[in-house]
């Protein structure tokens, strides 16, 4: 692995106020070796814009207080479907669901190394990944709702 201690510190406490926030498919890789703009990426999945909204913020308050930083760019909190985080160390996409299983980040990174998360992270992944958004292939229905 070739992510840095920041790099997982940050993950880390990005990870747990997702989680807190109640987001689903916590996943982080470590994609230092295959970019050169960052060392890691953290997805996120939410039901609804407003979960989105409620997650990234609360990423952002936990950053900011915890460890004194704050996003060098921030994209797509307009239309709450799908929001970046750009922190240099690490990146942080918190996408509706929808766009999760659309985009399919996780295939794109497959390769890539998984980064252990905290326990309350690693609790929100759902078997078979994200929820189709017709509910296939996923103990949750296409809200994100457990079945």
């Amino acid at each position: 692995m070739t992510v840095t201690d920041r790099a997982t510190e940050l993950i880390n406490h990005a990870a747990q106020a997702a989680a807190d926030k109640l987001a689903s498919d916590i996943i982080a890789y470590d994609v230092g070796d295959v970019l050169a703009i960052t060392d890691a990426f953290l997805l996120a999945s939410a039901p609804n814009d407003r979960q989105v909204k409620a997650i990234v913020d609360g990423i952002e308050e936990r950053l900011s207080r915890e460890l004194g930083v704050k996003p060098v760019r921030r994209e797509g909190e307009r239309e709450g479907r799908w929001v970046l985080l750009d922190y240099l160390d690490i990146v942080v996409h918190v996408q509706h669901s929808e766009e999760r299983v659309f985009y399919a980040l996780e295939r794109l990174w497959k390769d890539c190394p998984e980064i252990k998360l905290p326990p309350e992270a690693e609790a929100t992944r759902t078997k078979g990944g994200p929820a189709r958004p017709d509910g296939e292939g996923s103990d949750r229905n296409a809200d994100g709702e457990p079945r």
